[in-house]
């Protein structure tokens, strides 16, 4: 059950989308020619490449309240919308507030005002023209000033209201098929030069060679560079070197943070990449990319029940928070009005709904959750996310702890995923001779991608690590007396380094004392979730069934030395990084105390939650 705050604020926000809606209707007036220099001159790859055909307004031509145009099948992807060009009809045109469809000439009308930013919703079948770095273009920023100076700039100002926006798409069956791979991409975060060329040798090369999921594409899910704004244009080059449309949405270091005003806090993001929040269909899948970023955020609005102090003082000492406007919940609810029953929905954002690795944290959940779960009532849904940088594979039923005593939630409605990151533990780490640091997480797992593999309604989660093949699943580590000591006391070193450093010399032996103070083989399974399981079968013998330190079914997180993945503490440790002492995705299977001295084996089997198995083996000692 949640708070009874988030119906109140579901009704306020039912009363303002009434109050300020314009009866719209589409109607037979006539588009405009396009503008002069509208065309974009064409890459001959065989990709649908353009833009939005934008109409500017004569003198007197436009009403400055309402925006009309089309959408328009680009039969000569052109751009622009010929005469004999079908107008296409049911399409989803919003401003960020309304939703409205195209009548059967492809026509629409839409309330219009200033700071809005018009787009349209992608209907499986058909793709919207990309940039040439493979960015889709699909909406129109409407700012006639501009945006207030701004250290990145901000949006140019548009001047008056066009007399039509046009958005031009292309057939193409690939985006209507049943069968579709979706990579949704974690945090790449970069902050410089240096990390965008780490990205570029890592996930994104891995991205160059794949090409299964081009016709879906990808998603960015925030935390695309590190403060940095001026970073965007060599993030576009990297994804010039991807397939399929690379879209993005906004996360809490992609702000402008000199912006007074949640109003124009995300105004270079809305200039370089996307609206802040919009919907596309591929296949039978509807995706909805939110914006859970509020800042800066106020203490009455953007605070739920006042759990908290960072958004007392927005003027003073501005701070973000886990938040949707109610704006964006309005559309949210009309989006989802449109969207038959049986298609899978996708609800992407930066901060997740829920988190595991956060569970106790309000700023690193989204407050509106409640509200969220309310819309997708009845529906087949899954969350992904990024913004933790781990991996969390979260199924319906899982509870936590935390998620009771701060967002009054008891049971996940649906699965959610927070889709680990491109850029790891923030490139930290050994550089390894491939050109990008290991970048090993505070719950273990390893930099990579999430892709969705979607059939139908029905999807199958897998996270391919940088560098790997899919087979690549698990990490194996040894849990000891010994072990937990060392990292101990090699934590208080790194605290204050004095003399020479506690150096867990051999991790994978075992004495006979460590064996009596109970000592684990681990499994790192990092897509591991409720119904996976995992076995080990010692030196041949037989398997036998590993336990997850984190059932997920309510419990307090568990975290230190005793819960921890050896392997990526004794990396972090020594290279540095942070500390993976707490994990949802570890599996544990305690040694026998009377191992005989030598050489052993274990055979360890992951299975998911689908039966897909995954065999690791680890070689290790009982020293004498």
């Amino acid at each position: 059950m949640f708070r009874s705050a988030a119906g109140e604020r579901r009704r306020v926000r039912a009363l303002v989308a009434t109050c300020s809606a314009v009866a719209v209707a589409a109607t037979s007036a006539a588009v405009l020619a396009p503008a002069a220099g509208a065309q974009q001159k064409q890459v001959d790859d065989g990709v649908y490449r353009g833009q939005v055909e934008v109409v500017p307004a004569s003198e007197g031509s436009a009403e400055q309240h309402v925006l009309t145009g089309r959408v328009f099948v680009d039969d000569n992807e052109d751009s622009s919308a010929d005469d004999g060009e079908r107008g296409l009809a049911g399409v989803a045109v919003s401003n960020g507030r309304d939703v409205v469809t195209t009548d059967d000439q492809g026509r629409y009308r839409l309330p219009a005002f200033d700071n809005m930013t018009v787009f349209i919703t992608q209907p499986n079948g058909y793709q919207v023209p990309v940039d040439e770095y493979n960015v889709p273009q699909f909406h129109y920023n409407h700012l006639p000033e501009g945006s207030p100076d701004l250290k990145y700039g901000g949006i140019e100002p548009t001047g008056p209201l066009p007399s039509a926006v046009n958005f031009p798409v292309a057939e193409n069956a690939a985006t209507a098929a049943d069968e579709q791979s979706c990579i949704m991409a974690g945090d790449l975060q970069t902050y410089n030069s240096t990390q965008v060329d780490y990205a570029r040798k890592g996930a994104i090369n891995d991205m160059a060679q794949r090409d299964d999921y081009a016709s879906c594409g990808s998603l960015f899910v925030g935390d695309v560079v590190g403060d940095d704004l001026s970073l965007y244009p060599d993030v576009k080059e990297l994804t010039k070197q991807t397939n399929g449309p690379a879209r993005f949405l906004p996360g809490n270091h992609d702000l402008d943070f000199d912006a007074a005003t949640s109003a124009h806090s995300f105004d270079t993001f809305r200039a370089q990449l996307a609206p802040t929040y919009y919907s596309y269909d591929v296949g039978n899948v509807h995706f909805v990319a939110l914006n859970t970023v509020e800042y800066p955020c106020r203490p009455n609005e953007d605070n739920l029940d006042g759990i908290g102090s960072q958004c007392d003082d927005p003027e003073g000492d501005p701070s973000y928070n886990g938040s949707m406007s109610d704006r964006q919940l309005a559309w949210l609810e009309r989006d989802l009005e449109r969207v038959p029953k049986d298609k899978l929905v996708v609800v992407a954002s930066h901060i997740g709904l829920v988190n595991y690795n956060d569970q106790s944290s309000a700023v690193h959940q989204t407050d509106q959750a409640g509200e969220v779960y309310e819309l997708l009532k009845g529906r087949k849904a899954v969350a992904v996310s990024g913004h933790s940088h781990t991996i969390e594979n979260m199924k319906k039923g899982d509870s936590a702890q935390g998620w009771k005593d701060t967002l009054g939630l008891d049971k996940l409605p649906f699965p959610h995923i927070t889709a680990g990151a491109i850029s790891g533990d923030w490139y930290s780490g050994e550089v390894t001779e491939d050109g990008y640091p290991t970048a090993i997480g505070k719950d273990g797992g390893r930099p990579g991608l999430l892709t969705l593999d979607v059939d139908g309604s029905k999807f199958q989660e897998r996270y391919t690590v940088t560098g790997e093949e899919d087979t690549v699943q698990t990490q194996l580590g040894i849990n000891s007396p010994t072990y937990r000591e060392w990292s101990e006391e090699r934590a208080e070193w790194n605290e204050n380094p004095q003399g020479e450093a506690p150096e867990l010399e051999e991790p994978l032996v075992v004495d006979s004392g460590d064996l009596a103070g109970r000592t684990w083989l681990t499994t790192d399974f990092w897509m591991g979730a409720s119904g996976s399981s995992v076995t080990v079968a010692l030196d041949g013998g037989p398997a036998k069934k590993a336990t997850r330190t984190q059932e997920m079914k309510g419990e307090a997180k568990r975290n230190g030395p005793e819960w921890s993945d050896p392997y990526a503490v004794s990396q972090q440790l020594v290279h540095g990084g942070s500390i993976a002492d707490s994990s949802m995705h570890l599996w544990r299977y305690e040694l026998p105390t009377g191992l005989e001295p030598g050489e052993h084996t274990a055979e360890v089997t992951a299975t998911d939650s689908y039966g897909r198995e995954f065999t690791d083996s680890l070689t290790f000692e009982v020293a004498k």
